[in-house]
């Protein structure tokens, strides 16, 4: 029986088998960086061990300091939860040779799929249909559209699509650095890419005595960056046939090489219909709660049923419904999915499972994955689970970061997805529509601006009152106001001219506005920040410095309060004849307006800006906090062309390219390779061409 469980990771997936421990009745260990002494997971666990450092390759990724960490706090099994080390067969070893238990299947059969290119001739050996790789030196224009790939890792890393035979040399080095970067290995592979598939997947489940269950389907086509977005459960618009033989095919896989445990074999479907072989995760998927949801099961129960040597039943239970899961991520889809950084103030998703990594306060730095939480919709049928989903996503309360729900709402009610004609193409194809102002955008915008700047109003103490009405305004004809806000994340500037007289409000622009009411709020809404669940936990690794204690997490950035915030103000507006509602939230002078149509952020703006707050004209900005890891072959006074990659960043475990803004003089180079740099940080001026 496992008494004491640590989870070697971090943020959503140690939450969420911590939750699941709770229920067993199993003790709970968790480790955290530097970066994460704050995180919610380290403080629900009944116990947190540090490891020393920031970046993942000296914490998470340092299985010794893991099983270290393990036996210091008495625990006698490890979950791996997903990512880091979760399908390293030698971390598995480590942790059976420490004598605990680990939750995963068998290192060897870890190894067998370790790698795609050793998973693949595996896979043909035993039947199951797949893709045959193509040689780089071989590739010709006739192969094209191919696919470059990590032969190890995930998560979209390492992979590129080659359309124009002349950019191939260029991707496969740029593969080789990311994987390299990424999972210690550069092997690539290339194989040919499937326009129009879709990514399909089985949910396998084996225990020691030759069960082994297929847990129906989910698809997974929506993605960014090769990465998942949206997925679901059952795949939908899949014959009997294919069903049977996507089992089949999962079932074959994971009986070859031996597997127990729970893990995923990945297929891409054509658009004829045949499946083929991707990859097999040894892992529990992010995606996990679509299945857990439609089967009325806990998968991570079962994994650890399954590591105490418990067989499962004959058959698993059969799927009823419909589940889909939304990820939710800060990053800007709009700016090429550029990660984003600062305090989450508030996440409130009513009616839905919740699956979050972090917690009102916290703040969201550049060292780990930007997914901040799953959302995830059931009901009886598709079209039902999909339309909870959007409404509960537009209605959420999301103050901090920009984030992609936005794209996620408008990605669920598109016709295509409504109709189950998705593809692994969807995101890259429809983003300009996905990103694009809505034809109503811009008033919806100005009333919100309009309800902000009443809010603002309401707050402000006054020494007298308009009678059971309107407090906190004077109760005399009042001159005109004049506030500015900054649409964010666009920059459009929204000017705000009111007056508040006894006969109401006259709002400039908006002949057909009247006021119903506008409450301040009382009292505070903080968030519990990261600060109040800092405590003291054991080192591994580094004996600390006398006195020294955790580091401090870094806050949001300038005008934005890491604290306390003023509880949300209601504003109540008739807008010709219809009753809106907006509520209004302020963290210095940051407003979130949250409608049921949605929330609108706004900065808002000083009366007399500092005219010094300029920069050169072509100043090449750090978009985010990051490393500069590579740097183009050229220099100052070097003539570059528009759109040339000059320097790469990596921020959140993925790189993002830097080019050149226009054709020109590159005037000044500031960044070198290791150079960690601040989001606003100068890092090359390019001087366009008159």
């Amino acid at each position: 029986m496992i008494r004491s469980l640590l989870v070697a990771n971090r943020a959503e997936i140690a939450r969420r088998v911590f939750r699941t421990c709770r229920d067993l009745g199993i003790a709970t260990v968790a480790v955290h960086s530097d970066a994460d002494a704050g995180a919610p997971h380290a403080g629900e666990a009944d116990a947190a061990v540090r490891l020393p450092g920031d970046a993942p390759a000296d914490t998470y990724l340092r299985g010794d300091l893991l099983v270290e960490a393990a036996l210091a706090a008495g625990a006698d099994a490890v979950h791996p939860g997903y990512g880091f080390l979760s399908e390293h067969a030698d971390f598995a070893r480590a942790v059976r040779g420490a004598g605990l238990v680990w939750v995963g299947p068998p290192p060897e059969a870890m190894e067998a799929m370790a790698s795609k290119t050793r998973a693949k001739e595996i896979m043909r050996k035993a039947g199951v249909p797949l893709l045959d790789p193509i040689d780089p030196a071989e590739v010709t224009a006739g192969d094209l559209p191919v696919l470059v790939k990590a032969a190890a890792g995930g998560g979209g890393r390492g992979m590129r699509v080659v359309r124009e035979l002349d950019a191939l040399p260029a991707e496969l080095d740029s593969a080789r650095a990311e994987a390299a970067s990424a999972f210690g290995d550069g092997e690539i592979f290339v194989e040919p890419y499937m326009e129009g598939a879709r990514h399909v997947e089985v949910q396998v489940l084996a225990d020691t005595h030759g069960t082994v269950w297929t847990l129906g389907t989910r698809d997974c086509s929506l993605q960014r960056r090769h990465q998942k977005v949206i997925e679901e459960a059952p795949a939908p618009g899949l014959d009997g046939e294919l069903r049977r033989t996507l089992a089949e095919s999962a079932a074959n896989a994971a009986r070859v090489i031996g597997y127990e445990g729970a893990g995923t074999v990945e297929f891409l479907v054509s658009p004829a219909g045949r499946a083929y072989f991707l990859e097999m995760n040894t892992r529990l998927q992010v995606e996990h709660p679509v299945t857990e949801e439609i089967h009325g099961l806990d998968l991570v129960a079962l994994q650890l049923r399954i590591a105490e040597g418990e067989p499962l039943d004959p058959e698993p239970p059969a799927a009823r419904g419909h589940a889909v899961e939304a990820r939710l991520y800060a990053e800007d889809p709009a700016r090429d999915w550029r990660p984003q950084t600062g305090v989450l103030h508030r996440l409130e998703v009513a009616g839905l499972r919740v699956d979050a990594g972090p917690a009102d306060g916290d703040a969201i730095g550049v060292h780990y994955d930007p997914m901040l939480a799953k959302v995830i919709a059931v009901a009886p049928t598709r079209a039902e689970a999909v339309r909870r989903l959007a409404h509960g996503l537009e209605r959420a309360r999301i103050h901090g970061p920009v984030t992609n729900r936005e794209l996620l709402v408008r990605a669920l009610r598109h016709p295509e997805f409504e109709a189950a004609r998705m593809d692994t193409g969807f995101l890259e194809r429809h983003l300009p529509e996905l990103t694009a102002a809505a034809s109503d955008d811009e008033g919806a915008a100005r009333l919100a601006a309009l309800a902000a700047a009443l809010a603002d109003a309401a707050r402000r103490p006054a020494t007298t009152t308009v009678a059971g009405r309107l407090g906190g305004w004077r109760n005399v004809p009042s001159q005109p106001q004049l506030r500015s806000y900054r649409a964010e994340p666009d920059g459009t500037e929204h000017e705000v001219r009111y007056r508040l007289t006894r006969d109401g409000l006259l709002a400039e622009d908006f002949p057909e506005v009247r006021l119903l009411s506008a409450e301040p709020g009382r009292g505070t809404a903080a968030g519990r920040g990261t600060a109040a669940r800092r405590g003291t936990e054991p080192t591994l690794g580094a004996e600390p410095k006398p006195g020294a204690g955790p580091r401090p997490v870094t806050g949001p950035g300038p005008g934005a309060d890491p604290g306390q915030a003023a509880a949300p103000a209601r504003v109540v507006l008739d807008v010709a004849g219809v009753r809106r509602t907006f509520e209004v939230t302020a963290y210095g002078d940051r407003r979130y307006v949250d409608t049921p149509r949605g929330c609108h952020v706004f900065t808002a703006l000083p009366r007399f800006p500092d005219p010094t707050a300029r920069t050169e004209p072509g100043s090449l900005l750090a978009p985010m906090p990051g490393t500069v890891v590579r740097v183009a072959e050229v220099k100052a006074g070097d003539r570059v062309e528009a759109g040339q990659p000059l320097l790469w960043l990596e921020a959140m475990k993925m790189e993002h390219r830097v080019t050149a803004p226009a054709a020109g003089v590159l005037t000044a180079l500031h960044a070198t390779p290791g150079h960690q740099v601040e989001v606003g940080a100068l890092l090359a001026v390019v001087t366009a061409e008159e």
